[in-house]
């Protein structure tokens, strides 16, 4: 398989770089005019206010397609009830690009207990309501209302984790991939720079999509498998004792009595054609000789899937085994009359590709037209530095693989140190606090597999479970050395850790744990144990807790040698699928023995793609190879049965206390009713004060764990 990428920045430049580079991307005919331009070759359309900003995703794609040599304006949140909103930039000469935002517009939108949120964070002010639901299909068709002829390609997170049939929870039903329903011509998926770089090209150079049919990170649509390809029929998942090739549907075959003209009809096609397509049964694949560069995945098909629960899961563990771009095969899945094609993943950006993409140009402010609007997703990371994309720990409820990938993408340390030095120097308001150095995880920077060969040729969803593999280099020294250099930066006064750290990494290097909490713990630190049951767990790929209480040793040792009081602030989710309600007393119990308070709590929210998604909706486990007689898990479902668990870990609020007793009595568990040391809740009749105990002081340290809600 070609593995092999182009240099992001090896292009011949497009011939509008005689324009130089912009202040702010333009986003009206006067900003255009201003800059000399007759026209943009690019428009991006977003359901997020535009920042200038490496850290939002229609910034770093127009920054890097302008460094290319386009002409990029955008269309940020617009009207999309008023057709002139998105004529605003005219015509765009290649095509129109389309994201929800940094956000899926109904995550955004709407909480895990399908409530409407009070605000938008990557609006001016918070404003709710400024982006359309599913607002990737509404932009793309009135991109297409305005100019018929223009391409529209879709992207970013919204569009990423909807590039199959997918499970959709706010209609609690499975719809079609969103290329087909936004009727947009190609889909970017994943951190897209090298597929939009490419693509952007060929359109300048008068090619189409269908001139684009195996560019890496894409989905396109097909009509078919092309000649000469094997399929790998994926699209069943109980398979006969005796497997006999599958009929192919493809060759031609000669009958008893046929004419001679169609018997040399036929040998004719037969030659020209070669083998059109040879079928090949999943569990006979390593049986049968293919070529494995013109080899595709059959899915079980859009109405399949969207009828059988249990196809789904079986299509979501091949997606997932077929993630890694080295050796990721296309997948293949019908939707009617047309075939949706998933071409394998990008190749990770080197790191200094990863360098040239955050030195671009950024403000790293929000556009002047918003004037002294407050941007609250903006004001979060202004003061925060991007060190590292992707993660490799493959938590079955989270995303950020489906999208970012489990290859670790990290910058240089020079470049890290460029852009604090940007900050302190340039961004308004700055007092020498960078607020985070990370990224989806803080302690995955320059992490890698030991050996190119095993890595190129694995197929494991995560790295760290059920242990960490010996293979993954777990030194954190790249690490330790960037703090290091990041404190030592004349007015720099303290660099704090805000992204969440994998306490199951950082154990295997004391020394970055020691300079962890000696220098950039701020009183707390978030981790994320997430249960503490080994039923739940085993659904969430995560670790058990014996490495959270090593970890919490290590942590308690370096605050006191720092003389320092600092506490952890664990995160824990409730209703995440395979949770029964006697987990969620057991977390709780763990809770009351430990002191932690939790104020803020998570509900499991199904998004789109993630495994855990799956095994919400088909009640099976895809990390188990599917079987119609595999036994199905708990799924807290039911609202009130989500809002119980929810209550377990906040045990100690007495809102929760009734719906707590009458569950506990119905578990036979009466005797954590009570005033008893052993005790979870106060009985009916005992004061509200009973509950507090000597230990529990609200407001101090481990005693009660505060935090910001942690988004996923």
């Amino acid at each position: 398989m070609n593995t092999a990428a182009p240099h992001l920045n090896s292009y011949y430049p497009y011939w509008a770089e005689c324009f130089g580079t912009a202040p702010f991307l333009p986003m009206t005919r006067a900003e255009m005019d201003q800059l000399g331009w007759d026209s943009c070759d690019v428009i991006l359309v977003t359901g997020d206010a535009y920042v200038d900003h490496p850290s939002f995703g229609m910034a770093v794609m127009g920054r890097v397609l302008e460094a290319q040599g386009f002409r990029v304006g955008i269309i940020a949140q617009p009207d999309w009830n008023d057709p002139s909103a998105f004529t605003e930039l005219g015509k765009p000469n290649l095509y129109f690009g389309v994201t929800a935002g940094n956000m899926d517009s109904l995550i955004n939108k709407y909480t895990a207990d399908l409530k409407v949120r009070n605000d938008d964070a990557y609006t001016p002010h918070g404003e709710p309501g400024k982006r359309p639901e599913r607002a990737v299909i509404v932009y793309s068709q009135k991109c297409r209302q305005a100019y018929k002829d223009v391409p529209v390609v879709i992207g970013g997170i919204e569009a990423s984790l909807r590039r199959i049939a997918q499970y959709d929870y706010w209609s609690d039903q499975v719809r079609r991939s969103v290329l087909i329903d936004s009727g947009a011509d190609i889909l970017l998926y994943g951190n897209a720079e090298r597929a939009i770089v490419e693509l952007t090209h060929a359109f300048s150079q008068g090619r189409g999509v269908n001139d684009l049919t195996d560019l890496r990170g894409t989905t396109i649509v097909r009509t078919a498998t092309p000649t000469g390809w094997t399929e790998i029929d994926s699209t069943r998942i109980d398979w006969p004792g005796q497997i006999d090739a599958i009929p192919n549907p493809y060759e031609m075959k000669e009958t008893d009595g046929s004419s001679c003209e169609q018997k040399k009809e036929a040998d004719s096609q037969q030659a020209d054609d070669v083998m059109p397509v040879k079928i090949v049964p999943m569990p006979l694949q390593r049986k049968v000789d293919h070529d494995p560069e013109k080899t595709v995945v059959r899915l079980p098909s859009f109405e399949k899937v969207r009828n059988d629960s249990a196809l789904y899961a079986h299509a979501s563990r091949v997606l997932h085994q077929e993630s890694n771009p080295y050796n990721a095969r296309p997948l293949i899945q019908r939707h009617g009359q047309q075939e949706i094609w998933v071409n394998p993943p990008p190749i990770p950006l080197e790191t200094d590709e990863m360098d040239s993409v955050f030195g671009l140009p950024y403000q790293r402010v929000p556009h002047p037209s918003y004037g002294d609007a407050r941007i609250p997703a903006y004001e979060m990371i202004r003061f925060s530095v991007n060190i590292m994309r992707g993660c490799f720990g493959g938590c079955t409820f989270c995303s950020i693989t489906e999208h970012e990938g489990r290859i670790i993408q990290s910058r240089s340390q020079e470049s890290v140190i460029n852009e604090i030095e940007e900050i302190r120097d340039k961004v308004p308001g700055f007092t020498g606090t960078i607020s985070d150095l990370g990224g989806p995880t803080a302690n995955m920077y320059h992490l890698k597999c030991k050996s190119e060969t095993i890595l190129k040729s694995c197929r494991r969803l995560s790295c760290v479970y059920p242990g960490i593999c010996k293979n993954l280099e777990t030194s954190h020294k790249a690490t330790t050395e960037l703090y290091r250099a990041a404190r030592a930066l004349p007015g720099i006064k303290r660099i704090a850790i805000a992204s969440g750290l994998r306490y199951d990494l950082a154990v295997k290097d004391p020394e970055y744990v020691r300079e962890l909490v000696t220098h950039h713990v701020g009183g707390y630190l978030k981790i994320a144990p997430e249960h503490t049951e080994q039923n739940v767990l085993s659904k969430m790929m995560k670790p058990g807790m014996g490495t959270y209480d090593a970890f919490k040793k290590m942590f308690d040792k370096y605050s006191r040698e720092a003389g320092k009081e600092q506490y952890l602030i664990p995160y824990f989710i409730a209703a995440h699928p395979g949770t029964e309600n006697k987990d969620m007393m057991n977390l709780a119990l763990w809770l009351k023995r430990n002191k932690f308070r939790v104020d803020q709590v998570q509900t499991f929210y199904p998004s789109p793609m993630a495994l855990a998604t799956a095994m919400y909706h088909s009640e099976r486990n895809p990390l188990q190879r599917m079987s119609y007689k595999t036994k199905k898990i708990a799924i807290p479902r039911d609202i009130q049965e989500r809002r119980l668990q929810k209550a377990f870990l906040r045990y100690h609020d007495e809102k929760n206390w009734p719906m707590l007793r009458s569950e506990l009595k119905k578990m036979g568990r009466s005797d954590l009713i009570g005033s008893g040391p052993q005790a979870l809740i106060p009985a009916e009749d005992a004061p509200a004060t009973r509950q507090r105990r000597p230990g529990f002081k609200p407001g101090q340290g481990s005693k009660m764990a505060r935090g910001p809600k942690k988004r996923r």
